[in-house]
């Protein structure tokens, strides 16, 4: 068996290695350095971990299992110090390894601008998980800002993602308008515009001058003398390819490692792949031909026949919310002719570029679904006289009308490419439905198609639907209502990015087609305000239920239930006495309930405000029996009274009770403490349970005992009560933050995954970040509703008039 030895551990020459077991798996015995500490991850996707969307181990593209499993001897956190090509052996920092073929995938370096005060501490790249890391640490500062040096493609994603993370953020570009190698300068204004209502600042034609601190950076002085502050600047100015190591090496280096269209360097027996390849003078930023030269290289590893050509890219910016494409060559010329189309009230822009009868460059903002179209029609070099007058409206309208969507992608040619950050081509993705993929999970496990950024999804989906006909079950993702055409977990992403912080923004930015909403998803709509801008929102009672509005269950006959809150199921004499005092003064039924508590049943709702006042004065608040919130955190006695409790259910109950109660979530949440496994609280069909053992306390979520019954799964082990009780706050939390409205946490744990919600809760820095959330919303919303309306609205629950008196002569 050949010995084949890779430096660096990138996207390139990870999909070459893909491509190269796939051929021939016993071909070569494979040795992979790196000099970061990690194997090969998604760079693309570093974006979303820095925003916090996803986490590493979601971009994670080869683990462990599986370098072990195709037997590749893993040197990762290694530097390679020198290639012997006489001796054939690679140098690393721990030893040296023979080779009879070489790769180089060393791809490339942020260039940093060589200005005063470039290397002080704080000055970070946007490269790898490390500058990510920085990155979120410098997010996590109160009131923090960043400077983002750059308005690239990179630069834009970095801003987006530290802007969604709370930071005052400022862009800085040389140039006049933003990414405008990609851009016209109309896109250019539409994205600055967009960027800005987010509230990034962007300043274009900003030259940096110096960057300024005492040990670690604190402000950016620009030309002009503009000053300003900053915790962290985020150089984002351009790469250059990594070639030292070629050019120590003595391989034919120019700007780039020179290599032929089978990757093969200078020496025969060494090759090269990724953003460290010059290929007929051209170098590669973009993952599209970086996966194409890798085909090529794993195809030229097992003599088989193979040659890279450079080929149109187009770009899709991925900053959420910025609907960006562009393609081709947009630059005026004397023999050039635009086609333009502008609607400013949707913020759409579209500019096609042609040179005689063929289209050579589009630029599309706000509306990018044809942007595949459109390469397609460039990269093919197809006339397109005869669609010419209504070219601009997309493949939907060729022929004089609007026609079946479908009809567009069905007429697509087999290589037409689907998939950009893959290189996926219509006719891959096709075959492999014809051959059982048939959703959208098997063929991102089967082509890749629409695993990395995902904008191909809805292409990906029709050629199922194309493909597959009436066998096609389309996913069931209904809007939220008739008012629009966005489901829940749209607008909920939407209110996020978009920094929507009311009713009225919601409406006009995410296209209602109701002036108000309705009765449907005004209360989702202002669940998700409440729980993601809890300082700024005001929560709008007329968007609640009446239960809700009212603060009590409205009964068959029009009365009320009121229901006080007992810590813990736990009460006293004087609470009991206040109890009855109330049902005597106001005639009402007593019911003890399955969550330990008592119900007064048959109350009239003017008599509402008096009788939480009366209970008021015994010291009780609101049970919250009607509220999309917590209900009731059952306890049995515990290691207090009972002879095999193992620890103070009862009290921590009590304990998790105060923490929580006030807070709105998607659905009722209820609680139970069990001292011992003999669960008397009936711990384990509860949304969180938790089981007292000797060691600790066992974690239990998604539980049912409704319609559905379910048994809790086990979320942790927590040592401490502390402990227990920080792993539920952030488990409410997560759940607050992430669920449909009207999703109990077990249908939400089954659409999200208990692995993720562990990677979240589980790890330290998050659960805080999520603790923190719920203490602020806390802070606005832990308050008796009773209470307040006893003293400010006790007038609105006053019947409008006395029907039953006699009308006068």
């Amino acid at each position: 068996m050949q010995k084949l030895v890779v430096i660096g551990a990138g996207m390139a020459s990870g999909r070459a290695l893909e491509h190269l077991f796939e051929a021939d798996p016993g071909a070569y015995e494979v040795t992979l350095f790196n000099a970061e500490p990690r194997g090969n991850y998604n760079r693309i996707m570093l974006s979303p971990v820095l925003s916090g969307e996803k986490s590493y181990d979601e971009i994670v593209t080869h683990d462990a299992d599986w370098y072990a499993a195709n037997g590749v001897t893993c040197r990762f956190g290694e530097k390679v110090l020198t290639v012997d090509r006489d001796r054939k052996v690679v140098v690393g920092e721990k030893g040296e390894v023979p080779y009879d073929k070489l790769v180089f995938g060393t791809g490339s370096s942020a260039f940093i601008i060589p200005c005063p005060g470039h290397d002080l501490p704080g000055v970070v790249a946007f490269r790898d998980l490390e500058d990510t890391t920085a990155m979120t640490d410098a997010s996590g500062k109160p009131g923090g800002r960043a400077v983002v040096i750059g308005g690239g493609l990179l630069g834009l994603e970095a801003a987006a993602a530290l802007r969604m993370r709370g930071m005052e953020v400022t862009v800085l570009h040389l140039m006049g308008h933003l990414m405008e190698r990609q851009l016209d300068e109309a896109a250019g204004y539409l994205l600055k515009k967009d960027l800005e209502r987010r509230g990034i600042t962007v300043l274009t034609k900003a030259s940096t001058k110096e960057i300024q601190g005492d040990g670690r950076v604190e402000r950016v002085l620009l030309e002009d003398g503009t000053v300003l502050e900053a915790d962290i600047v985020v150089m984002a100015v351009g790469i250059r390819p990594s070639v030292q190591l070629a050019k120590d090496t003595g391989l034919a280096v120019g700007r780039a490692i020179h290599v032929d269209a089978q990757m093969r360097t200078s020496d025969p027996d060494v090759f090269a792949v990724g953003e460290c390849v010059e290929f007929e003078g051209n170098v590669f930023g973009l993952v599209a031909p970086l996966y194409d030269q890798a085909k090529v290289l794993a195809k030229t590893l097992v003599d088989e026949e193979e040659t890279f050509t450079v080929r149109e890219t187009s770009t899709k910016l991925k900053v959420t919310g910025c609907d960006l494409f562009s393609a081709g060559d947009f630059a005026e010329g004397e023999t050039r002719e635009d086609i333009v189309f502008r609607d400013p009230a949707r913020g759409v822009y579209k500019r096609l570029v042609l040179e005689g009868e063929k289209l050579i460059g589009a630029v599309m903002y706000g509306d990018t679904a044809d942007g595949n179209w459109f390469f397609g029609l460039i990269k093919d070099g197809t006339d397109v006289s005869e669609m010419r007058d209504t070219l601009i409206f997309g493949p939907a309208y060729q022929g004089g009308a609007a026609s079946d969507p479908l009809s567009a992608v069905a007429a697509l040619p087999d290589d037409a490419e689907i998939c950009g950050c893959n290189g996926v081509c219509k006719g891959t993705i096709v075959q492999a439905i014809e051959g059982g993929a048939t959703d959208i999970p098997s063929l991102k496990a089967t082509t890749k198609a629409s695993a990395s950024c995902g904008t191909c999804t809805g292409l990906v989906e029709q050629l199922l639907e194309v493909t597959l006909g009436d066998g096609y079950a389309k996913p069931a993702a209904q809007p939220i209502c008739t008012c629009c055409d966005l489901t829940h977990e749209d607008v909920r992403r939407l209110i996020k990015s978009k920094e929507l912080k009311s009713q009225p923004a919601v409406w006009q930015e995410l296209g209602w087609k109701t002036v108000n909403g309705c009765h449907v998803c005004r209360p989702a709509v202002n669940f998700y305000l409440l729980a993601d801008w809890p300082l700024e929102y005001q929560d709008d009672p007329q968007s609640r239920f009446v239960n809700e509005r009212n603060h009590a269950n409205i009964q068959k006959d029009g009365t009320y239930s009121v229901m006080p809150r007992m810590w813990g199921g736990m009460t006293d004499a004087n609470e009991l006495r206040a109890i009855a005092d109330a049902a005597d003064k106001y005639g009402a039924a007593v019911k003890v309930t399955g969550g330990q508590r008592i119900d007064l049943l048959g109350i009239k709702k003017e008599d509402l405000p008096a009788i939480w006042a009366d209970l008021n004065d015994a010291g009780m608040v609101s049970g919250h029996a009607y509220s999309k919130g917590l209900r009731t955190v059952k306890t049995c006695v515990g290691s207090d009274w009972c002879r095999f409790g193992t620890q103070d259910s009862t009290g921590l109950g009590i304990k998790l009770e105060k923490r929580l109660w006030g807070s709105w979530t998607p659905h009722k949440v209820k609680l139970a403490v069990s001292g011992c496994p003999r669960n008397c609280a009936e711990a384990t069909c509860k949304d969180v349970g938790i089981v007292c053992v000797d060691s600790g306390y066992q974690i239990g979520v998604g539980g049912a005992a409704g319609m559905d019954v379910k048994e809790v799964e086990r979320l942790a082990e927590a040592a401490t009560e502390q402990e227990a009780i920080d792993l539920t706050v952030a488990f409410v939390q997560l759940y607050r933050e992430n669920a449909k409205y009207l999703d109990r946490p077990y249908k939400w744990i089954a659409k999200v995954g208990l692995d993720w919600v562990k990677s979240q809760v589980l790890d330290p820095a998050i659960r805080a970040g999520l603790i923190e959330r719920f203490d602020i919303s806390q802070s606005v919303y832990q308050k008796d509703p009773w209470a307040d309306h006893v003293r400010n609205r006790a007038a609105t629950y006053a019947p409008l008039a006395d029907l039953s008196l006699e009308a006068a002569e």
